[in-house]
């Protein structure tokens, strides 16, 4: 912090005072006297060892130092009025905020909010994502989008999606050195991780009968977009989960090598906090994302 920077109170004088080449007038917009005007621009004249005025009998008249500052005091004070209406003002609380993992923000989300946006264009909504539940400190969230089990503490949940892993690689690596022609043939490759799921490479490699096949061997990455990308560049194996993984198979950029799909408990949730009385928005925000996964409507 620059420690030059003068008082507050002594600019907003300052710029009153400048606008009206008038203490009195000065005064008299912001609800105080003329001599504590004089009292804080004098104050900041004193702080910057320079004046800003020339005092005339019935008006004042701005110097060459005083015509140079307004400028930026206006600038700032133009800033911050914009910066608090923005954070705490009226529109803040006219926009629904949801709160989103990157992974789903970017791969099941995002390819489907420009429909919501067509039919709600009334609706104002900001999205802020993270890279795993809670870890941030965002608080005035009115819906939160969750990856795990049905239950959290704090929060009313319905269930968004049920999840199927199944594996996913570069439509080259069928015919790479080695060639991919069976799950056995996963030995030979790298798997690719996404750290944080509580059900991965071990459940499937299960089902597959691969219990001799190493579940961590390979790279860990902490979101599937990563993991995806990896694998389109044929660097190995990700496993995928349904609804992030449907995505990039249906793009072309990934196929499924085998027809094993395996069903995991864990899912994606849509999350109310209870302090949180949703608006209609809100509330239409919600039912379109249970319409998306073909949920039920939840009262």
């Amino acid at each position: 912090m620059n420690r030059r920077l003068p008082s507050l109170v002594w600019l907003r004088a300052f710029e009153a005072s400048a606008r009206h080449l008038s203490f009195t007038l000065a005064a008299h917009e912001l609800g105080m006297t003329q001599t504590a005007i004089s009292k804080q621009v004098k104050n900041l004249e004193l702080h910057f060892r320079e004046k800003l005025f020339e005092r005339r009998p019935r008006s004042l008249i701005l110097t060459k130092a005083g015509e140079a500052y307004l400028p930026k005091v206006r600038d700032a004070f133009n800033r911050l009025s914009v910066g608090t209406e923005e954070v705490f003002g009226s529109r803040k609380s006219e926009i629904l905020t949801i709160r989103v993992s990157v992974g789903f923000s970017a791969l099941w989300l995002g390819p489907r909010l420009a429909k919501f946006r067509h039919s709600h264009p009334d609706i104002d909504f900001r999205i802020v994502s993270t890279v795993w539940n809670g870890d941030s400190d965002e608080s005035n969230v009115d819906l939160e989008i969750r990856y795990g089990s049905d239950e959290w503490a704090g929060f009313s949940s319905d269930r968004l999606t049920s999840e199927f892993l199944f594996p996913i690689c570069h439509p080259d690596l069928l015919k790479a050195n080695p060639p991919i022609r069976s799950p056995e043939d996963l030995r030979n490759h790298t798997l690719l991780h996404v750290d944080g799921y509580e059900e991965g490479w071990a459940i499937w490699l299960r089902a597959a009968g691969l219990e001799n096949i190493s579940a961590g061997q390979g790279l860990h990455f902490d979101t599937s977009i990563i993991s995806f990308e990896m694998a389109a560049s044929g660097c190995g194996i990700a496993l995928g989960r349904s609804s992030l993984a449907d995505h990039v198979i249906n793009k072309g950029e990934l196929i499924e090598p085998f027809e094993l799909r395996v069903p995991i408990t864990e899912g994606f949730h849509v999350l109310v906090p209870e302090h949180v009385t949703l608006q209609p928005s809100g509330l239409i925000f919600k039912q379109w994302l249970l319409d998306q996964t073909n949920k039920k409507r939840v009262a």
